[in-house]
């Protein structure tokens, strides 16, 4: 039988998302270990069925002007026009996990996003272990046809999640532990 150090499992039950995040991004040796980790995961049929776009620099502000100009064509108001443009500056860095869907007859395209899902927690769990903070957001821009075609990733394809890694800006409180008990049924 394995033994687990006690670190690795204290590692996984204590890891949280943190959305305070600040200079400096991960370096170019990390961010590629952070790749690397979101490259590990289950993948049936060896498909890699994702694709990751690197956003930092001058990219948070191209990416900024894309979140308002797709706020813009949904007749957002001008709060919302505000929010936009500063959500891609929430961190240093951001790493857009979209899909790449292959025809198989083994592999249906459910289970491909869900590996494109488990790439994205991979890397954020690299992230954390590497010392910096990380949070992976969806929402309403991760749905959006005009994202999609600024960020060169087919319609018919999905955005993950845009994952958000910097280094902690604030430490927060440590969010208490969920009883799987409530999540749980033996056969």
């Amino acid at each position: 039988m394995n033994v687990v150090e006690p670190n690795n499992i204290n590692f996984l039950l204590n890891r949280q998302s943190n959305p305070i995040l600040t200079e400096p991004a991960p370096e170019q040796e990390h961010l590629q270990l952070i790749l690397s980790a979101g490259m590990r995961v289950p993948d049936h049929g060896g498909l890699l069925p994702w694709h990751f776009t690197i956003v930092k620099e001058d990219g948070l502000e191209r990416l900024s002007q894309l979140f308002v100009r797709a706020a813009k064509k949904n007749n957002a108001e001008e709060a919302k026009l505000e929010k936009a443009a500063k959500m891609p500056f929430r961190a240093p860095l951001i790493i857009i996990v979209s899909t790449k869907f292959k025809e198989h007859i083994k592999v249906p395209k459910q289970e491909q996003l869900i590996a494109a899902g488990c790439s994205v927690h991979a890397m954020q769990m690299a992230a954390y272990a590497l010392g910096y903070g990380a949070m992976w957001r969806t929402g309403e821009f991760s749905y959006n046809a005009l994202i999609k075609e600024g960020l060169n990733i087919d319609n018919s394809e999905e955005i993950v999640g845009f994952l958000y890694i910097g280094t902690v800006a604030r430490q927060l409180p440590q969010k208490p532990s969920k009883d799987p008990q409530n999540c749980t049924s033996y056969l």
